[in-house]
């Protein structure tokens, strides 16, 4: 989880520097990091503080499954928007370029480690 929030940052910290609210294929991109970012965080703490441990009741393995496969699938889709809505007239080596890369990347870093954590939370269950 810990990669999962640092990478997650990376890739919400990007896309707020570019002016993403000029374009709308990166507000998605944005609700998907920070969304999953924030909930990340959460469940994070519940596991670091065996907090979940208190609650018996709930699934656990079974929720953090679920998570992750629907995380993974979100990823999916902020990578290929994000990949696809490159400005067509932003020349290489600029800044919004570089930046719009580098998300790309780190998307598909995230993306890979959300289904990697899919993979052992299958496992689990």
């Amino acid at each position: 989880m810990l990669l999962q929030l640092v990478l997650g940052l990376l890739v919400w910290a990007l896309i707020a520097d570019i002016p993403y609210h000029l374009y709308p294929a990166y507000s998605w991109v944005m609700f998907v990091a920070v969304f999953l970012w924030l909930v990340t965080i959460v469940l994070f703490i519940l596991y670091l503080f065996q907090l979940h441990m208190k609650l018996y009741m709930v699934p656990w393995p079974l929720v953090l499954m679920i998570f992750n496969v629907g995380s993974t699938i979100l990823y999916i889709t902020a990578f290929i928007t994000c990949s696809a809505a490159f400005e067509l007239t932003s020349l290489k080596g600029t800044g919004p370029y570089n930046q719009w890369v580098a998300a790309s990347f780190f998307l598909c870093l995230v993306m890979i480690a959300y289904g990697v954590s899919s993979f052992f939370s299958f496992q689990a269950w």
